[in-house]
């Protein structure tokens, strides 16, 4: 017999629920100030529905969509934490449909850490022709994934 969807969980439960390790929730909590449990006597947490929303949300945004942790904190601060509730809601690959360019190059950290590693030998205006077409191969890139799941 499971619990009600409007229980609270504790970290063992919510970590059964999400496939993850309990160590993988307490780390996200250190990244992502939004997730908030209630703390009881000994340190013990309980997620509310909404806790376990927002970690499915972060876990498909990190997983299944790629982003960077950098990348997620930047989408709770700019949409939200409702945003990231919905995705973990929906659980679709559409829930990030809507990326900006900058969401797509955020998400992208492999590039990142070899921009940031060869900066100095780029001129400024070959970083903004090298952004420029990340920013396009990204965006091939997304519309190829929306073809594929069509």
């Amino acid at each position: 017999m499971g619990k009600s969807a409007e229980a609270f969980r504790t970290i063992s439960e919510a970590a059964v629920e999400l496939d993850l390790p309990q160590h993988v929730l307490r780390f996200w909590e250190t990244r992502f100030p939004q997730i908030k449990p209630l703390k009881r006597g000994g340190g013990r947490r309980y997620y509310r529905p909404d806790d376990v929303m927002l970690l499915k949300g972060i876990q498909h945004l990190l997983y299944d969509k790629g982003y960077t942790i950098k990348g997620v904190q930047r989408i709770l601060k700019e949409d939200g934490l409702r945003r990231v509730i919905t995705i973990g809601q929906s659980g679709s690959n559409d829930a990030a449909e809507g990326e900006t360019s900058t969401d797509l190059a955020i998400k992208s950290s492999g590039s990142k850490n070899i921009s940031q590693s060869s900066a100095s030998n780029i001129s400024r205006k070959g970083k903004i022709r090298l952004t420029n077409v990340m920013r396009e191969l990204l965006e091939c890139k997304r519309l190829l994934d929306n073809a594929r799941e069509g």
